[in-house]
């Protein structure tokens, strides 16, 4: 039955335009003004939602085609605005930059998808007449993707607004927001992007005040709650992941296993619908804090370290023996422990000559190379995730060497394509099953799944 929802899609013309403090301001304006509003990110971006769920005071979520396909769009939006009156969509890069030269991935392709209308954010900076140009390009390079609305960005003075908001405006373009150049609106970014918010919880409250306030006085709120109600009710059914776990063939657990998730400052970078599959499997789900907690919580049967900053915290991360002992104890009793990307470096050896948890013979080294992209992945040996053969999809993020990069049993067999070539990664070591990939699991609830069985089998 199709679902009524305003929604809309904050877009860009390229990265680094503002859409993303732009959006956070209208989350909490919107919020403000008695809206209870959904956030997504386009793609696989674990910082920027945490700063959407700052504003809303809901969980964060994801849109992303390639990692879970674009027929899972319109169900995960659903699910993840259920309960709300208003979705907005946070774009990736420009809006019709994709996972390579197509737009597969690309915020145009989830607007499309989703039937939204886009507000386009531009840099307004050192430009005026040439703005009306580059807002027809983007509104008319494909008819199927609705610009809606204008947000002018990093304007100089009022004769330069008064000039930019002319030139777009006549150009037929509805102009929605005038925002002037501000240093103090801009988020701090580190080597991977924006800080996380738990880094900087006391900042990015004043920070999102802030925003809130720019929002407030420079965006048009009327206009943009009356172009997000022009988008159709969306069609199909809200993605279940109670539904999703079923859907998996396995036998039922006699017992209820206990899998702790890693958070914190440390390690954040888990999607809200990891803990959704786990729970709806048969697991219960506890948090965590490698930083602050000295012990796993009682009766943990599982462990998940999801990625994050552990080279930031290093030290940090050492010196709490009595955490780093406990999980070394787990991995040796063959309880399920699953690392991905920054958890993985948790459990080397050492970081940058900094002892980690040492479950792991391995070394990791930060570097000022980046590693970025989608990634298919085949397992190799039978793991907690799964069988030999199990295939996922996911992405990688990381500005870190390991050596040597794989053990004598890889996790997965990775490669950029379907028919590309692929290399061995990662390590299955007795119940551990560490990698650098950030796998999809909506798109494969098997992982999640089977993690489950085989923490329970750990508790029996």
């Amino acid at each position: 039955m199709p679902t009524p929802l305003p929604r809309l899609v904050v877009a860009g013309t390229r990265s680094g335009v503002g859409k993303t403090t732009l959006t956070v301001g209208l989350l909490a304006a919107l919020v403000e003004r008695g809206h209870v509003v959904s956030a997504h990110k386009v793609g696989p971006d674990f910082l920027d939602p945490g700063y959407h769920a700052l504003a809303t005071g809901r969980p964060p979520r994801n849109l992303d085609t390639v990692l879970h396909g674009a027929e899972r769009i319109a169900p995960l939006l659903l699910h993840g605005a259920a309960g709300a009156d208003f979705a907005v969509i946070e774009g990736v890069m420009g809006l019709f930059d994709g996972a390579g030269a197509g737009e597969t991935g690309s915020t145009a392709e989830v607007a499309r998808i989703l039937d939204a209308p886009v507000l386009l954010t531009v840099d307004a900076a050192a430009s005026s007449g040439s703005l009306a140009a580059e807002v027809h390009g983007f509104a008319t390079f494909d008819p199927r993707v609705a610009v809606a609305g204008v947000i002018l960005n990093n304007l100089g003075s009022p004769r330069h607004e008064q000039l930019a908001r002319t030139v777009v405006t006549d150009a037929g373009f509805d102009v929605v927001g005038a925002v002037h150049d501000d240093p103090r609106l801009t988020a701090p970014e580190r080597h991977l992007g924006l800080v996380p918010v738990l880094e900087r919880a006391a900042a990015a409250r004043e920070a999102l005040a802030r925003s809130r306030a720019v929002a407030r006085a420079h965006l048009d709120l009327d206009a943009i709650e009356r172009i997000a109600s022009t988008a159709p009710p969306v069609e199909g059914s809200p993605w279940d992941p109670a539904r999703e776990a079923r859907s998996v063939p396995a036998s039922p657990t006699r017992t209820r296993p206990r899998i702790a998730v890693a958070g914190g400052r440390a390690f954040g970078f888990t999607y809200t619908e990891h803990t959704e599959l786990l729970t709806a499997a048969g697991a219960e789900v506890v948090s965590v804090d490698p930083l602050g907690d000295e012990e796993l919580p009682a009766g943990t049967d599982a462990l998940v370290l999801a990625g994050g900053f552990p080279e930031t915290h290093a030290p940090e991360l050492a010196a709490n023996q009595g955490f780093t002992s406990a999980v070394r104890r787990l991995a040796s009793a063959g309880n399920p422990i699953v690392a991905e990307c920054g958890g993985m470096l948790y459990l080397l050896r050492e970081l940058d000559g900094t002892p980690m948890a040492g479950v792991i013979d391995a070394v990791g080294r930060f570097t000022n190379e980046l590693v970025i992209g989608y990634r298919r992945a085949v397992s190799v040996v039978d793991s907690v995730l799964g069988p030999s053969g199990t295939s996922t999809v996911g992405h990688v993020f990381h500005r870190t060497t390991v050596t040597p990069p794989s053990g004598g049993r890889a996790a997965w067999r990775m490669s950029r394509s379907p028919t590309g070539p692929s290399d061995p990664e990662g390590f299955v070591l007795g119940g551990v099953h560490a990698s650098y990939l950030h796998a999809a699991w909506v798109s494969n609830p098997a992982l999640a799944v089977a993690l489950t069985h085989h923490a329970a089998r750990s508790a029996s």
